[in-house]
């Protein structure tokens, strides 16, 4: 293939937020992950060094930027040994955008956390930012650099459609994402349905009513994450309660804080399909949840994107098997 004009050959590094994801992308790009030194000092302060020539390459940086902030200064630190290891361009790869919550002032004396974040990693020199299903669109424009927004739709949507699930309607589990379900359910060819709830409080839900036919049909509840489980867990019984045959739940960030395995799992639901943006480790697993991995989803961005490709035809409704040709590797 022909080089991107003024980039070298692309090298894939991360961060150690979630090293399984970065592996299967290297995998995915027949290369590997591994060129840098990441330790604490005895202090927690993170020290970070690339180990392979940088100089005029077309660097890739996978790091989700979960809890706890130290993901965040990693790849803050990543990004800056990058440029001034004199990379050509920068991309960091942030399958999940910590923060995303927090993007609009909606109280007196509050943070914009999210383009608080987005400050941080423009000033570190990143020159491009990829991520999967941000809390809210709007957050591609607190960058001042390009953004692509990736959709975990195709992902789940796959798995689904192969599972040809009977009389099925997408439910949203609120309002805001009300553009995800339908996205769901127009990829489906299902029917959709809105739960309308209200949230006195932090990670506090309650369902008022549900807008859209479920009685007798399998219901599919979509959101972008689970952090706690009470809303999904109350959006599941209110599914129930209101005649559904069986209750289907996708999220493409698995947080799971708190008690939130506990309620998910005393929760009527069919099963519970997350993907692999955030490391889930074993202890937060049980027999109804599937994981599903976004691997194939970003390492063919990051192919487009190194071979100026356009990353839209990844959503096309009609799916494009075909993959670019090879990028140039070291």
């Amino acid at each position: 293939m022909e080089e991107t004009i003024g980039l070298g050959p692309l090298l894939l590094l991360a961060g150690r937020a979630n090293r399984p994801l970065a592996k299967e992308i290297a995998t995915e790009l027949e290369t590997d992950a591994d060129g840098v030194t990441i330790y604490n000092f005895a202090d927690g302060e993170i020290f970070v060094r690339i180990d392979r020539n940088a100089r005029g390459r077309d660097v890739f940086i996978v790091q989700p930027t979960v809890a706890n902030a130290d993901n965040i200064m990693e790849l803050l630190l990543l990004v800056d040994a990058a440029k001034r290891a004199s990379a050509a361009r920068v991309t960091a790869v942030v399958p999940y955008f910590g923060y995303g919550r927090q993007d609009r002032k909606d109280q007196p004396r509050v943070s914009i956390g999210a383009k608080l974040v987005a400050n941080l990693m423009v000033a570190a020199g990143a020159d491009r930012v990829v991520s999967i299903d941000f809390h809210q669109h709007q957050i591609q424009g607190f960058f001042d650099i390009p953004v692509d927004h990736l959709y975990a739709a195709p992902v789940f949507t796959k798995y689904f459609r192969d599972k040809d699930l009977p009389n099925l309607v997408v439910v949203a589990p609120d309002v805001g994402s009300a553009k995800m379900a339908r996205g769901f359910a127009k990829r489906l060819g299902a029917t959709f349905a809105i739960i309308d709830k209200r949230r006195p409080a932090a990670n506090v839900a309650e369902v008022l009513n549900v807008v859209g036919e479920v009685e007798g049909r399998t219901c599919l509840l979509t959101d972008d994450m689970i952090d706690t489980g009470g809303t999904i867990a109350q959006a599941v019984q209110a599914l129930i309660d209101r005649g559904a045959d069986s209750v289907h739940v996708a999220a493409t960030h698995a947080l799971l804080s708190g008690e939130a395995v506990a309620r998910l799992s005393a929760a009527p639901l069919r099963e519970l399909v997350v993907t692999n943006t955030i490391q889930i480790p074993d202890a937060k697993r049980f027999d109804r949840m599937q994981v599903l991995s976004v691997a194939n989803l970003l390492s063919r961005a990051i192919s487009y994107i190194h071979s100026n490709a356009s990353v839209s035809q990844l959503f096309e409704l009609k799916e494009r098997r075909k993959r670019p040709a090879r990028v140039a590797l070291a």
